[in-house]
């Protein structure tokens, strides 16, 4: 699957963090072997050196560990399952150092358990594709129910399903998966070794035992699959994480001695460890939910009345969803929700809606039949059914009205589902708040370009306006979009005032200027016309791949005693042996054959060429193993593939930047301005800005900058350093006027790596003549870099990309496709936070 920008910002995020931890614990190990009293909290260090601006939370295993975790801040429809596959991989590669092992994957929900296993099972997936490619095709998917053996976890990769429930124990003995089980002795000494019972728990600690005093026997180490888990030391996932602080759940997590725990959640507590956050803005950005959301509030209707305004809606997006499967081929069936206030069989009585009710009344409609229509509830599953035929976006799955009261909550997932229709009764204030991230998922993570199928809809019955707006503020925040509210849009014929952001046009005087500037891009010669170049598609495509040299580390460094991790390993023949044997010794069989298979697919992202990324594993490991013993380079496996990475992304990068140049010297790629309109390369027409209230008395008015484009007032979503450039810039006497670029949205300039690099603000210089023809003569295109960022790598290749931009705009008639832009100058400029105003000074004076 094709990542989006933001989930390859939030995987690189997780690396950082993964090196960073494993270098700290490989620290502590050298530490702690000199004195045990120069041990440290590694977790905690490996954190501060990695996102030293957030405070950390500290955890501790069962056996007093350090415990490092994090969570991810993904809002609902982000992602977060492939995000949890990518990190598992990530972990693997980069923190334990092996491709097989434990993963104990948490979920709250039955619902999400039974999505998350058919996903995972079936091999067709992209999850489950994802998984075999991190263990070269050796996954086993595990229920709490399922057995495995020792041989099981050293050979493959498995990943474990429980419920949070299930785990989350009171009482010692309360739980099957706490018993004693003979299905798991073979990862236990046996019943009359004391000795080995003695040692283990000499080493582990808190391993459940039968007798707390020394019996006859010592003291008997249950063999539960709760051992097993303290034993495997597994990976942890948690889904819906901020479920998992109670007392007892985050005890009993952190009582499986975890190597690592890594939360999922759209609404993280205060002391969850929150290494990135995901604003909704750019789940927007990359078209993966529907909005606007539109909210239509039937103040004097009966609850069939509002039904049938959502049957109709639904049938009129079922209209445009056939005239867009036969244009572009992609099939959509909206699906409405309706949540009703009684489901029970006793519970049916005047006044209340109940389930049957409205079922009987979709009935008699003409254009619903029996199979158009399910009902989710505890008591009545009729989509269970539908999951196990394919799951309600198969092609022949009929359901077109779901009806339910709280069953469809949280974790329930079909992109299909466009239309709300909320029945209960108007004190209820958590139906709305709960459901409303249920119909936010776009089909396919891709807009169809047709309104109607690129939002969502609510309709409901005698809400009072305000509380009705509270109530959808509520349900973006509990979905993680909380940054997404203005995008609320009121319908119907209730007295509902959301904040619709207002819409910002051209000032008069700037408008014809406006409308004429088009901005050069790096334009591909395509069948004779031209057309924006892409990253994958012209560059990748057209990168040399045999010229990769990865002969700089056939000299790598391998250390003696590199950190793995790993406390005890468990042989094919099922005994335990302590970390001192383990040393001697590879932890897993894959290492042991230094997976060639393993290495392509943990470097798939930056070497798209499987067999390729094989043949250069063979030729780094086959080089190592000519220097090194075969135990050394095993014991080092995944330290070189973390070499093997870095290499390979500066050499991804070069071969790149040769293909980038080598189309611009040919003319095959030039730095043109094109007349046809292509989305990005002229000023927006309008933009909207979230609403500002009327101001109180007393309140200080913001000042509307003179220059700007468009017609707003204060500019109230700029960071501190854009609002000083825009003064700035707002008071110079030579500027004719200035915007601000906004990113992911407007004006971009695609280099040879994959990221466009969207500029901070454009603005235009008045000729020096002042009976000149023209209303300006030069465009700037200014980049702003704040202090920390002034030498980071991506800066450096910023100003490389903007200076070529530069040098491409004079070198020839650039403007030549556009009458009025010729005779104009452009400049693209990479300013430092450090020196912005006299950088910008220069350039105006220039």
């Amino acid at each position: 699957m094709i990542l989006k920008d933001y989930q390859r910002r939030v995987l690189a995020a997780v690396r950082n963090l993964l090196e960073a931890l494993a270098e700290a614990r490989e620290t502590d190990a050298r530490a702690r072997a000199t004195d045990p009293e120069f041990g440290f909290d590694w977790a905690r260090r490996g954190w501060e050196r990695c996102v030293p601006a957030r405070p950390y939370a500290g955890r501790t295993t069962g056996d007093g560990e350090p415990l490092p975790s994090f969570c991810l801040k993904i809002p609902t429809g982000g992602g977060k399952t492939l995000l949890a596959v990518r990190v598992i991989d990530l972990v693997n590669g980069s923190f334990r150092y092996r491709q097989t092992g434990l993963v104990l994957r948490v979920v709250p929900t039955t619902q999400i358990y039974r999505q998350t296993l058919t996903a995972l099972k079936d091999r067709a997936h992209p999850y489950r594709q994802q998984l075999d490619l991190a263990s070269a095709g050796r996954t086993r998917i595990l229920e709490k129910q399922r057995l495995f053996s020792p041989a099981e976890v050293a050979d493959n990769l498995c990943i474990l399903l429980l419920m949070l429930p299930s785990a989350n124990r009171e009482t010692r003995d309360q739980l099957r998966m706490f018993r004693d089980s003979g299905g798991f002795d073979r990862f236990f000494p046996g019943d009359q070794d004391a000795a080995a019972h003695h040692a283990l728990l000499e080493r582990i600690p808190n391993l459940d035992i039968f007798d707390q005093a020394d019996g006859f026997w010592g003291r008997q180490i249950k063999t539960s699959l709760g051992n097993t888990l303290r034993l495997l030391r597994p990976l942890i996932i948690l889904d819906e994480g901020h479920k998992a602080y109670s007392r007892n759940a985050r005890a009993t997590l952190e009582g499986f001695n975890p190597c690592l725990i890594v939360e999922l959640t759209a609404t993280p507590p205060p002391e969850a460890n929150v290494l990135i956050e995901v604003p909704g803005s750019d789940l927007n950005a990359e078209e993966m939910i529907k909005l606007d959301l539109h909210v239509g509030n039937r103040s004097g209707a009966s609850w069939q009345d509002t039904l049938l305004a959502a049957v109709e809606h639904r049938a009129k997006l079922e209209e445009r969803a056939r005239r867009h499967a036969a244009s572009a081929g992609l099939r959509i069936r909206p699906i409405c929700l309706i949540q009703v206030e009684r489901t029970g069989r006793d519970q049916r009585q005047p006044g209340i809606v109940h389930a049957e009710d409205v079922r009987e009344y979709l009935l008699q409609h003409p254009d619903v039949s029996l199979e158009h229509v399910a009902v989710k509830t505890s008591a009545r599953d009729d989509l269970k059914e539908v999951d196990d035929a394919g799951g309600l976006l198969a092609r022949d799955c009929p359901i077109r009205f779901i009806i339910t009261k709280q069953a469809l909550q949280e974790g329930w997932d079909c992109a299909f589902a466009y239309v709300l229709a909320i029945l209960t009764r108007p004190g209820s204030k958590t139906a709305l708040t709960q459901l409303v991230g249920r119909i936010l998922r776009q089909p396919y993570a891709r807009k169809t370009g047709d309104r109607w199928l690129d939002e969502s809809y609510v309709f409901c019955f005698r809400r009072r306006g305000a509380e009705l707006l509270q109530e959808v503020r509520r349900g973006f925040r509990r979905e993680g979009l909380g940054d997404l509210q203005e995008h609320v849009v009121a319908a119907g014929d209730g007295p509902v005032q959301p904040a619709k952001p207002v819409a910002r046009r051209h000032r008069a005087r700037f408008r014809q200027a406006a409308r004429d500037l088009v901005l050069p891009a790096f334009m591909i010669r395509d069948r004779g016309e031209w057309r924006p170049a892409h990253y994958e598609a012209d560059l990748l495509v057209r990168a040399p791949w045999d010229q990769v040299d990865v002969s700089p580390l056939f000299d790598l460094p391998l250390g003696e005693h590199p950190e793995r991790g790993i406390d005890l390993q468990i042989g094919l023949d099922g005994n335990v042996r302590s970390s001192a044997a383990a040393s001697a010794r590879p932890a897993v069989a894959v290492d042991a054959t230094l997976s060639e298979a393993f290495a392509a697919s943990h470097l798939l992202d930056v070497m798209p060429n499987p067999w390729r990324g094989s043949e250069l594993a063979r030729r780094v490991f086959g080089a190592l193993l000519e220097r090194y013993p075969r135990p050394l380079v095993v014991r080092n496996y995944g330290f070189v593939l973390e070499e093997m990475r870095k290499r390979l992304e500066a050499e991804r990068d070069r071969l790149a930047r040769g293909v980038f140049t080598d189309l611009l010297e040919s003319g095959e790629m030039r730095f043109i301005v094109a007349a046809n309109d292509l989305g990005f390369n002229r000023p927006p027409r309008q933009i909207e800005v979230p609403a500002t209230p009327p101001p109180k008395p007393g309140d200080r008015v913001p000042i509307p900058y003179q220059l700007e484009l468009f017609d707003r007032a204060g500019g109230d979503d700029f960071n501190e350093l854009e609002h000083r450039v825009a003064t700035f810039l707002d008071q110079q006497e030579r500027l004719f006027f200035w915007y601000r670029n906004r990113a992911r949205t407007d004006y971009y300039v695609q280099g040879w790596k994959r990221g466009r690099i969207y500029a901070d603000f454009i603005f235009t210089l008045k000729p020096d003549a002042p009976d000149a023809a023209d209303a300006y003569h030069r465009v700037f295109v200014i980049e702003t870099k704040g202090l920390h960022l002034q030498q980071a790598a991506d800066t450096a290749y910023k100003r490389s990309v903007f200076d070529l931009c530069s040098r491409h705009a004079t070198r020839r008639d650039w403007a030549e496709f556009v009458p009025a832009m010729r005779g104009k100058s452009m400049r693209f400029e990479v300013v430092d936070e450090a020196e912005w105003q006299r950088r910008l000074t220069e350039l105006l004076a220039g």
